[in-house]
């Protein structure tokens, strides 16, 4: 069998330009479709697609765009946003905090029942959210089993701490999920070489999965500015102290459909800022892999 260049090898079909049947892979085998996606594919996925983006598109054609500005700067309308933004970068926090040591035992510690362990951290995910509110309730409400220390159902420490719950298992689920896949050989030599193990955690490990930290992060932002169903049942809804933008929005669909409209909006807007920053960040950190590995590299020396 030849192998020049543009020699016949596999059976004189010429693989440069007639292999596969001799349909010339280069031309249209590694085409517009891809490598190995049949058309039906690509079909099923634009009407994903649609499905996904048409009612996004509604909202925007339901929008009284003459009205838009007075609507979303009510006083309530206002009051709402800012406080949704302020719980929501401390749920993030709250996330961070709680959440990266909790991904990083489970990811490298093992021990009897990790796999429950594991299933109870992801469990709100799967909560129906007023469940969620009514566990907390149970449990920090003023009857609850924390009730007498800490009574804080129905404050803005409750929206924190509801949007806390739901958007841990984020975080925890994509950080655990880095640091499996980025196995453990420069902890190891670090570790073997004497570094202490907040060393190799601060310098080692958490620079190698910063992408997977920075979106997590991001993604549970998100979820925390999004919470309804748990935020009502715990803290309620009461205008700038528990009122988050969610229930100004549920609110408002009564009372006012077309501020409810324009408001859905504007969250919609923020979300999808939010997740173009977490891709935009996560794409520029994986970019640039062999500054953490050498900077890992350095410290594991």
């Amino acid at each position: 069998m030849s192998t020049e260049p543009g020699g016949r090898g596999l059976g004189g079909r010429g693989l440069g330009e007639r292999g596969l049947g001799g349909r010339g892979l280069g031309r249209r085998g590694l085409g517009a479709l891809g490598l190995g996606v049949p058309r039906w594919i690509v079909a099923v996925a634009a009407v994903g697609g649609l499905f996904v983006l048409l009612p996004l598109v509604a909202i925007a054609a339901h929008v009284d765009w003459l009205h838009f500005i007075p609507l979303i700067t009510s006083a309530s309308s206002v009051d709402a946003l800012l406080l949704s933004l302020r719980t929501s970068l401390l749920a993030t926090v709250g996330c961070l905090v709680l959440g990266v040591p909790m991904a990083i035992v489970l990811a490298r510690v093992p021990f009897a029942g990790r796999r429950v362990v594991r299933a109870i951290v992801l469990l709100p995910l799967v909560l129906p959210p007023v469940v969620a509110g009514l566990a907390l309730l149970a449990l920090y409400g003023r009857r609850g089993l924390l009730g007498g220390t800490l009574d804080v159902a129905f404050s803005t420490p409750a929206v924190v701490i509801a949007q806390t719950f739901v958007a841990l298992p984020f975080l925890v689920l994509s950080l655990e999920g880095a640091l499996r896949s980025a196995g453990e050989r420069y902890e190891a030599v670090a570790a073997t070489l004497g570094a202490r193990p907040s060393t190799v955690l601060f310098r080692v490990t958490l620079p190698l999965v910063l992408p997977a930290v920075v979106s997590g992060a991001i993604l549970s932002f998100a979820r925390a500015l999004g919470e309804f169903g748990a935020t009502l049942t715990f803290a309620g809804s009461l205008q700038g102290v528990t009122r988050t933008l969610p229930l100004e929005i549920y609110l408002q669909r009564e009372n006012d459909p077309q501020a409810a409209t324009a408001l859905s909006l504007v969250l919609v807007a923020v979300a999808i800022v939010v997740v173009a920053v977490a891709h935009g960040a996560g794409e520029g950190l994986r970019a640039r892999p062999g500054s953490r590995v050498r900077v890992a590299a350095r410290s594991a020396a």
